[in-house]
């Protein structure tokens, strides 16, 4: 059966440390990666839609000498006749040599993943899991702090519906003394399997907090994450929690120097165009980040080595 990434904890620490050195070097010899997977498909089947996830799949297998096909939503896959996750996959595997899969509904990446005869990561799973974002944040903390022991992270928006923010936890508590502090209004706080089963059950340091000021000066690293219309039942709660934190200048103003402020976009109306030009505000370069270490997992799963 074929290596398939679900979850980040798929990935062990050194695993995840090795990805990282990988995408070091792709950044710094992109030549010496450009042709590594000439004659090799990456098939993207998302059922729902994406444009940095897709792309950055895309680009990173395109950058790497192979090609792509697939789906950009469910509308344009026979899903619309009716046919099965697992029935897809198991056409896919005739074409491709590993898929990248989004699908609304938790669980499906692993349908695939047990009928897939290539190996499938998992691109977002509904509220789930999002492991290629967690890689992109890591990679991101890594190559602009050099280490993760001894921080200080704040998570602030949609903690309950965001997988991002539940992924990246599940990832860092794995590191040395990570403190959490979690922002958000009380109905979306984190879901208690993360506070209870994880956090509290391992003795992992955390506090939760609605305003976003009062913590600002004490983070080394700011998670901000969008209000997502489509997790909400009724407009209402949406409308009247959509704009509960905006990061504009002022508060900028609070934080230290060296934080950085991380996005896994689209943002929405959470962080103001103002600061985008501070150097703090490192959201587009984490896209950058996201494509290289898509380059190295694509380049581990398909056991290619680089010399």
């Amino acid at each position: 059966m074929p290596r398939c990434i679900l979850s980040p904890l798929d990935l062990s620490v050194e695993e995840l440390n090795g990805l990282m050195d990988t995408a070091m070097d792709i950044m710094k010899n992109p030549e010496k990666y450009s042709k590594t997977c000439e004659g090799k498909v990456l098939a993207t089947l998302f059922y729902e839609p994406s444009t940095r996830t897709r792309l950055s799949f895309e680009a990173a297998m395109l950058r790497l000498g192979g090609r792509t096909m697939g789906f950009h939503s469910a509308d344009s896959s026979s899903a619309t006749k009716g046919e099965t996750v697992a029935d897809t996959i198991r056409v896919m595997s005739k074409f491709a040599d590993i898929c990248a899969m989004r699908h609304p509904k938790e669980g499906a990446a692993l349908v695939a993943a047990e009928k897939s005869d290539i190996p499938v990561i998992n691109a977002g799973d509904g509220g789930h899991q999002h492991p290629t974002q967690t890689l992109t944040d890591l990679m991101t903390i890594k190559a602009l702090k050099g280490h993760f022991d001894n921080l200080t992270v704040g998570m602030c928006g949609d903690l309950k519906f965001g997988r991002t923010v539940h992924s990246l936890i599940k990832a860092l508590v794995r590191y040395d003394n990570v403190k959490f502090i979690f922002i958000s209004p009380k109905e979306l706080m984190l879901p208690s399997y993360i506070r209870d089963d994880l956090l509290i059950q391992n003795n992992i340091a955390f506090r939760e907090v609605t305003k976003l000021e009062e913590v600002l000066p004490s983070l080394d690293v700011l998670y901000m994450t969008r209000v997502q219309r489509e997790r909400f039942f009724n407009e209402e709660d949406y409308v009247r929690l959509k704009d509960f934190y905006i990061l504009d200048k002022k508060k900028m103003d609070l934080a230290g120097k060296e934080m950085l402020v991380l996005h896994p976009l689209p943002r929405v109306n959470e962080i103001a165009t103002e600061i985008d030009d501070d150097p703090r505000a490192v959201y587009f370069e984490q896209v950058r980040y996201g494509m290289y270490i898509r380059m190295a997992l694509i380049l581990k799963l398909l056991e290619i080595k680089v010399k």
